[in-house]
């Protein structure tokens, strides 16, 4: 079954109609999703959502862009709910140099201590890194040894990806990959072994092609696995059946 280890189903772009493709998930295929938080505010929502549906697992931090939110009382009631059955991981954190709506320093001290609390309580981490990926790099060398994770939505060169291969991380491959000018991205998955990738949607977020530019869902990751086949060269079902192994080795379901 399709394990999507990267969805944002709080989001309100599924206000409309999340209950009817939540529902259609294992009957497309799909057996698994992890819910992934941004922000202070989308804590509570996911937790509803691992409540309702049993195949849905959350996973809570705070994104570069809204470490601003973040305070002494809000990280004590982050530890808090990292420890609850369902909440499989801290993310997604990391650092953002795209949109620097938080100042660079603010996003490394609560990088650090996100990474620090996952460590603490024994949970991967899903690390976003959007033009940050010196600074990335090293504090994933200086606090993440040791530690299992995802570099979230991966996006940068064969060089960088088999450093984080070699500290033991994940690749998260969504639709981007299906874009005709990812070429980057075609080469590291090309490189790098299939045991090292997880598939993810992000969605509402970067939809592969054929419905690039629509809104996103996990019922469009069997796109992303074609691709994945076709650049690796083997078939379909083993590209499934390997990235679901990996995201239960991940998230340790």
């Amino acid at each position: 079954m399709i394990f999507d280890t990267h969805a944002h189903y709080d989001d309100e772009q599924f206000d409309v109609d999340r209950e009817e493709i939540l529902g259609a998930m294992a009957g497309s295929g799909v057996g698994t999703v992890v819910n992934v938080s941004s922000d202070v505010s989308s804590w509570d929502k996911i937790r509803r959502l691992t409540e309702k549906y049993t195949f849905i697992y959350g996973a809570a931090g705070v994104h570069p862009d809204a470490v601003g939110e973040l305070d002494e009382e809000k990280f004590q009631r982050l530890e808090n709910i990292i420890q609850e059955d369902k909440i499989v991981a801290v993310g997604e954190i990391g650092l953002d140099y795209y949109w620097d709506n938080e100042s660079r320093e603010l996003q490394k001290k609560w990088f650090i201590l996100q990474l620090q609390m996952a460590r603490k309580h024994g949970l991967p981490v899903i690390i976003h890194s959007r033009e940050a990926a010196a600074d990335t790099l090293e504090i994933m060398q200086e606090y993440a040894r040791g530690m299992k994770g995802v570099i979230h939505c991966f996006s940068y060169s064969k060089e960088l990806a088999q450093e984080y291969v070699k500290i033991g991380f994940y690749l998260g491959i969504g639709g981007v990959v299906t874009f005709k000018n990812a070429k980057k991205l075609k080469d590291v998955v090309r490189q790098v072994p299939l045991e090292s990738l997880v598939l993810e949607t992000d969605c509402p977020y970067l939809a592969p092609v054929p419905n690039r530019g629509k809104r996103n869902s996990s019922l469009n990751l069997v796109y992303v696995a074609e691709e994945i086949a076709q650049l690796k060269e083997m078939v379909y079902e083993e590209v499934i059946r390997q990235t679901e192994e990996n995201a239960r080795e991940l998230y340790q379901l």
